[in-house]
């Protein structure tokens, strides 16, 4: 990996995909944080740029569209020369049972959770290949895993993403490409807390009410997913690829 690696995140404008901007930018990454809303993009970039004193570029991307995600990585070529990594995280959550969806629920969940990660890889892979070196880290969820009830499309899509990591995987090993899934449990992102607040119920209450959840008795924190993600994207994990990291808190051992 280059002295100041790049790194491109989906989604990066909220939660954990803002959480990665921040954590990759305190360790020397220049991050391009590509959100559907440019402004919380642009954000990200412009705090992470002041925290940490790394450049950081905020665009706008709707990963649904492959022209937008194209866009995205041409942004990192252009003004740096190279995509080392790229956080795979652009997401949308919606319920419902098959018999309850409809094509836009379908269209909605499969464009962005599973045709949106597959294009934010297409746009990364030539480079990384070129240069023979690139890290990715998908990010699926543990509905992939066990699902609960009345989240048919979502977890469809999420086991998705993990199908999608170990094709990617095995067609790139030789290329010098990593690429590697992260299933996060329950995280107090900035959806869940908006969520809560729609509901009358303040982040205080909130995390009162998800006390004892898994194994360590409370949800994760977005920089805590981060870390994980960063851990795989790193030279310590060097030699690992086509593999799954479950980070919640022992949840899916508990049931």
């Amino acid at each position: 990996m280059s002295a100041q690696p790049v790194c491109l995140v989906t989604g990066g404008g909220a939660g954990i995909g803002r959480a990665c901007v921040d954590y990759f930018a305190a360790r020397g990454y220049r991050v391009i944080a590509a959100d559907i809303d440019a402004a919380a993009a642009q954000s990200a970039a412009q705090d992470a740029q002041r925290r940490h004193g790394i450049e950081a570029f905020g665009v706008a991307c709707n990963v649904a569209q492959w022209a937008d995600c194209q866009a995205a990585a041409q942004t990192a070529l252009q003004r740096w020369g190279r995509i080392d990594a790229l956080v795979g995280n652009a997401g949308v959550q919606s319920a419902g049972r098959l018999l309850d969806t409809d094509d836009a629920h379908w269209e909605q969940l499969v464009s962005v959770n599973l045709k949106g990660v597959a294009n934010a890889c297409r746009a990364v892979l030539p480079a990384m290949i070129a240069q023979r070196d690139g890290r990715i880290v998908l990010v699926s969820s543990i509905n992939a895993l066990l699902s609960p009830a009345g989240m048919t499309v979502y977890d469809m899509t999420k086991a998705g993403v993990i199908g999608l990591m170990r094709s990617l995987a095995v067609d790139h090993g030789r290329d010098g490409v990593r690429v590697n899934a992260i299933c996060p449990g329950a995280t107090m992102t900035d959806h869940h807390i908006r969520a809560a607040a729609a509901r009358g119920v303040s982040e205080e209450d909130l995390r009162r009410r998800t006390q004892g959840y898994a194994l360590l008795g409370r949800v994760a924190e977005p920089a805590e997913i981060a870390a994980a993600i960063h851990f795989l994207i790193s030279d310590a994990a060097s030699f690992v690829t086509g593999a799954t990291l479950v980070v919640d808190g022992g949840f899916t051992i508990k049931g």
